[in-house]
């Protein structure tokens, strides 16, 4: 069982950041994908970006809406995923959900409760 619990969103103006933390517990953080979703209002959620533990390395994944704007990074001794946010747009207000799959199971997967950001104009 893994209990996933995000923190770091809030209010910004448009052109700020954010950095959004997601400190896993339970056993085995290396072992799964973490990643970052997001629900604007009255949208369906939709993936911001991933990172797998891989043998040379983290390897990512981002949406080509926050591509070059987002980094999404792990510190496996805190067992903690961030996703830095720069330059920020209205439309990138959201709940942010925090994501964790299974790398060998992918039907074992956990969700945060998420967190709101809002990006004014």
């Amino acid at each position: 069982q893994v209990q996933l619990v995000e923190s770091g969103g809030g209010l910004v103006q448009a052109g700020g950041s954010l950095r959004l933390s997601c400190a896993a517990s339970g056993s085995g953080f290396w072992l799964y994908t973490m990643g970052w979703y997001r629900q604007p209002p009255g949208q369906q959620r939709e993936l911001v970006a991933t990172i797998t533990s891989g043998s040379s390395g983290d390897i990512t994944n981002y949406a080509d809406s926050v591509k070059g704007r987002f980094s999404i990074s792990r510190d496996s001794t805190k067992a903690t995923v961030y996703l830095q946010m720069n330059s920020l747009k209205p439309e990138d207000t959201a709940v942010y959900y925090c994501h964790a799959r299974h790398d060998f199971v992918a039907s074992v997967n956990y969700w945060g409760r998420g967190t709101q950001v809002t990006v004014s104009s």
